[in-house]
């Protein structure tokens, strides 16, 4: 009798085992499942604002040509001229070489750096405020901007890869290397577009964003490797240098793109800075983004 009344509850508590799962599962499952629903949304958002940033283009598709004169100046002008004099210690690289890659990641810095204007604009015509009453996440609103501002550069750096190939530069065309470079082209536009769009939030003028925006981009520029190694700079500018991200695009595009050119930082600290700096200026983007509309 009693291992009957012992076996009762037991069979009891089995039997109601499987009704609880029936009840409780699909709310695990819901559980589960929600990351992965969050980051197919985020990434669906982030694509929809980088194809309207990107549609922008078609409307305006000399900006991208008048951007790419600049650059093209300093591989004729500075280029040639400092190849000659061969002023600059260069190792293996003849100067052209060796400048291609820093003057490819300066075009990307201009292109970027004056990204966040864009916010500015949408202020005012009262954009911003109809994507921040939007159930989108403010990430997303910035990594797709981030991406848009990567398309521009990948444009960009196809203008200034031919010019450079025309001029006799020695590039590496194949597929693999090709592709790695595009990706640091990408990495490095979304860096100084959200840095950009962090500034365009602090300003809050386009007056002022502009005039902060010409004071930065030069140092970033010339405390890098982009036209002179870091060898040549005094330790404190190297220091700096080591901080910039940009120096670390650089690096990668010249070891990347040039025939006989070599990573000095590493690929992989090359890839990490430029991955950890975007995941933290997205991050501090989005948390600035509510307050543009004040």
């Amino acid at each position: 009798m009693k291992q009957q009344e012992l076996a009762g509850p037991l069979a009891g508590s089995a039997e109601a085992s499987p009704a609880r799962e029936a009840e409780f599962g699909p709310a695990r499952a819901l559980r589960r499942s929600a990351p992965v629903r969050a980051a197919v949304a985020f990434v669906r958002q982030a694509s929809t604002i980088a194809w309207a940033e990107t549609r922008k283009l078609r409307r305006d598709s000399t900006e991208i040509f008048t951007r790419a004169v600049q650059p093209v100046l300093w591989l004729g002008i500075f280029g040639v001229i400092m190849g000659r004099a061969r002023a600059i210690p260069t190792g293996s690289l003849g100067y052209l070489d060796f400048l291609v890659p820093g003057i490819l990641a300066q075009s990307v810095l201009f292109v970027a750096i004056f990204y966040g204007i864009s916010l500015i604009w949408e202020r005012d015509l009262g954009i911003l405020h109809k994507y921040l009453a939007s159930p989108a996440y403010r990430g997303a609103l910035v990594a797709g901007k981030a991406a848009s501002a990567g398309i521009r550069a990948v444009i960009q750096a196809v203008i200034v890869s031919a010019v450079a190939v025309l001029m006799g530069a020695h590039l590496r065309l194949s597929p693999g290397p090709l592709l790695a470079a595009l990706l640091f082209i990408v990495l490095g536009a979304a860096v100084f577009s959200t840095f950009s769009l962090i500034i365009a939030c602090l300003v809050k003028t386009r007056e002022r964003f502009m005039g902060i925006g010409q004071l930065l981009t030069m140092p970033l520029f010339f405390a890098s490797n982009a036209i002179y190694p870091l060898s040549l700079m005094p330790r404190g500018l190297q220091l700096f240098s080591r901080a910039n991200p940009l120096t670390y695009q650089v690096d990668a595009l010249r070891a990347l793109m040039i025939q006989g050119g070599e990573s000095v930082m590493g690929y992989g600290v090359d890839l990490a800075v430029m991955v950890g700096t975007l995941i933290v200026l997205v991050a501090v983007a989005a948390r600035l983004y509510p307050t543009a509309v004040n």
